[in-house]
């Protein structure tokens, strides 16, 4: 069995090195990274915004294709404007500062020696092995007797152009989808709600807009709980959220965050050269009609996640699990109404991953793991 057991790792390391060997090569320097680099760059040269400015574009140039440089400076007017004026330029980086885990990560590698732009899109190759290795290992945890399946199943989920295209880009998701991960190991062995609160805070601290989701799993545990222990109130959840909502609010104010309608105006309505020069205006229905129609064409993921869903419920009779299907499935569409960008798969597909190993648990409880000598 160990033998076997070699073999199959051997064969998930060989196909997990294949798979970041080639986001490694398929990198992509997009107009996301002068906003990251720039927010490294500035604890570098605090009060310098001119060097820092000229820092991000000369390096990015070196390293990038002609292709990519051009459409970073000049894919559209906002991203000319960044690219002649610090000042604008500066404006944006609220957007890229508040995801504090994930810079602190991107300065730690920027330190040992590595070119900011390769920082930024090292510390997402890197989090994609991870990952790999941490998926690797849940499934071998549900199904502990089968060597076949472990290996296939992630490389499977690695496959999947979404999650490659999480690693190719310079965007904080693979960073965050490790940690996710990690959270979901915790939840499965039933480790205690300190571990629960530091993975939540870690989520948080690499993409702010987490908070929502650690908020709806603290109240769902807290309600759990409160059901199913004499109607006792769990006075550490209480404390928890308020602290996250807390480190919360310090980032937003310590970064002079401009809001999430300004994050929408610019994303989906227009990107504005200077924030500062024009207010993000836009009505309730204008943002409906915008949800709507990309709510049509999101369904890929709605289709997915109700099926993995249905599965859930139909193999699983236990409460808590079912719960923490509703919970992955409710974040979303929390997560799609605050940001309906459904041509970004990246955004959501951490939590469909988390639902499909909730559908792995309830299959593995209910055949015992599909056990070799059960199916031989």
């Amino acid at each position: 069995m160990k033998l076997k057991w070699g073999l199959s790792f051997l064969f998930f390391i060989l196909g997990l090195s294949f798979l970041t060997y080639s986001c490694y090569q398929n990198r992509v320097y997009d107009w996301d990274m002068p906003g990251y680099l720039g927010s490294i760059l500035s604890w570098e040269h605090p009060n310098e915004p001119k060097k820092v400015h000229e820092l991000v574009y000369s390096t990015i140039k070196e390293e990038a294709s002609a292709k990519e440089f051009h459409d970073i400076v000049a894919y559209n007017h906002a991203n000319e404007v960044f690219t002649a004026d610090y000042k604008a330029f500066g404006e944006q980086l609220p957007y890229y500062q508040i995801k504090v885990g994930f810079n602190v990560a991107v300065y730690a590698l920027y330190k040992i020696g590595f070119t900011g732009p390769h920082a930024v899109l090292m510390v997402n190759i890197f989090s994609y092995f991870i990952a790999g290795l941490l998926l690797f290992y849940l499934v071998k945890f549900l199904f502990p007797k089968n060597y076949f399946i472990p290996p296939v199943i992630s490389l499977f989920v690695l496959w999947l152009p979404p999650v490659r295209s999480m690693a190719e880009n310079p965007t904080p998701d693979p960073f965050l989808f490790v940690f996710m991960l990690l959270f979901m190991i915790s939840i499965l062995q039933k480790r205690s709600s300190l571990v629960h609160y530091i993975i939540l805070l870690c989520c948080v601290l690499i993409r702010p807009d987490y908070i929502l989701f650690a908020a709806t799993y603290l109240f769902a545990t807290f309600v759990f709980k409160f059901f199913n222990e004499n109607k006792k109130l769990d006075y550490s959840l209480i404390i928890q959220g308020a602290s996250l909502a807390l480190i919360y609010i310090v980032i937003i104010k310590y970064y002079h965050y401009p809001g999430w309608k300004d994050l929408f105006y610019d994303s989906f309505f227009y990107r504005r050269p200077l924030i500062s020069a024009e207010k993000a205006d836009f009505t309730f229905k204008q943002y409906f009609d915008y949800f709507i129609f990309k709510l049509i064409n999101f369904k890929k993921i709605t289709l997915v996640s109700l099926v993995l869903l249905g599965a859930i419920f139909y193999f699983s009779k236990e409460i808590w699990i079912r719960i923490l299907a509703v919970l992955f499935f409710s974040n979303i569409y929390i997560k799609f109404i605050f940001f309906p960008d459904s041509a970004n798969l990246r955004f959501f597909i951490g939590f469909v991953i988390l639902l499909f190993i909730i559908f792995l648990y309830a299959i593995s409880k209910k055949y015992n793991g599909f056990q070799l000598r059960k199916i031989a």
